[in-house]
């Protein structure tokens, strides 16, 4: 079985892969860590992506392909694999798409982890640091007894401004997976979207069940 995972940034996308690896066979693939193994190990690919890499720039989807499959080659992957981080756009999916059905294999699963905007931006936008300690607060998680002092040391607390709910709203645009895409896996018949607002473990359920 071959599945994508996909959702927004805050919709607990990296740990519900980490639970659906444990309580399955499949192989949790994260394009971002086959990049860093390959260039580690200084296979070709990997040199090849580190040029990519070094110049700031994307690295080609033909190559991230040509990774992709040597992994799904390996003995490790024989029970089937689950794609985190890849694809990212139709594009992407079409080059997995036809990548996989060379070999026999298609997308079995595309698992969508959906939560509302505004409920994204109240996760990741509500932190805040004391200036002194470092300890971390989080506006409605974990919130100071004092707003705005650090209960440890009385220090003043400050937003980052990558914390800042207007900057998370431009990057939750920028980085969760576009409709296309979605739409891509939906014609496909393999789309299955999980509400990602209920509790980890009622989401890792759904998530288990859409697989199985």
């Amino acid at each position: 079985m071959f599945v994508v995972l996909l959702g927004p940034p805050g919709a607990g996308k990296g740990t519900q892969a980490q639970r659906i690896a444990e309580a399955t066979r499949l192989l949790h693939i994260s394009t971002g860590d086959m990049f860093r193994e390959n260039v580690k190990n200084e296979t070709e690919l990997g040199k090849l992506a580190k040029t990519f890499m070094d110049r700031g720039e994307l690295v080609p989807d033909e190559v991230t392909i040509k990774m992709l499959l040597e992994r799904i080659g390996r003995p490790d992957a024989s029970a089937g694999v689950m794609f985190d981080g890849f694809p990212r756009n139709v594009v992407q999916a079409q080059a997995l798409d036809d990548a996989l059905a060379a070999g026999g294999n298609r997308i079995d699963r595309a698992l969508l982890i959906s939560v509302p905007d505004e409920e994204l931006i109240a996760r990741l936008g509500g932190r805040w640091i004391c200036r002194d300690c470092g300890r971390l607060y989080h506006e409605r998680n974990d919130p100071p007894k004092v707003a705005g002092k650090c209960d440890h040391c009385g220090g003043e607390l400050y937003q980052r401004e990558d914390d800042r709910p207007e900057v998370v709203r431009t990057r939750l645009e920028k980085q969760k997976p576009p409709a296309a895409l979605i739409d891509h896996y939906r014609a496909a018949g393999s789309l299955r979207e999980i509400d990602g607002q209920r509790s980890l473990d009622a989401v890792t359920a759904s998530l288990l069940e859409a697989i199985r």
